[in-house]
């Protein structure tokens, strides 16, 4: 996850990314929507480090919708 991903704005598109291909329930969404919200540094590290775990499809399926190249 390159460290331009992890501002507020790039969490909370991961986050409504991971609904529509985790669900709104997964707790690696519940994370991210946090993390977006609050921007505080220790609930933008927990989500990273939930995402990072995240199966490598699901990671590059949610990294592909938000790209904006």
């Amino acid at each position: 996850m390159d460290e331009k991903l992890i501002d507020r704005e790039n969490l909370g598109r991961l986050a409504n990314a991971l609904v529509f291909i985790c669900g709104a329930d997964h707790p690696t969404t519940m994370a991210l929507k946090a993390a977006a919200e609050s921007g505080t540094e220790r609930d933008i590290k927990a989500a990273r480090t939930m995402f990072l775990k995240l199966k490598s499809g699901d990671r590059k399926a949610a990294l592909t919708m938000i790209d904006d190249r």
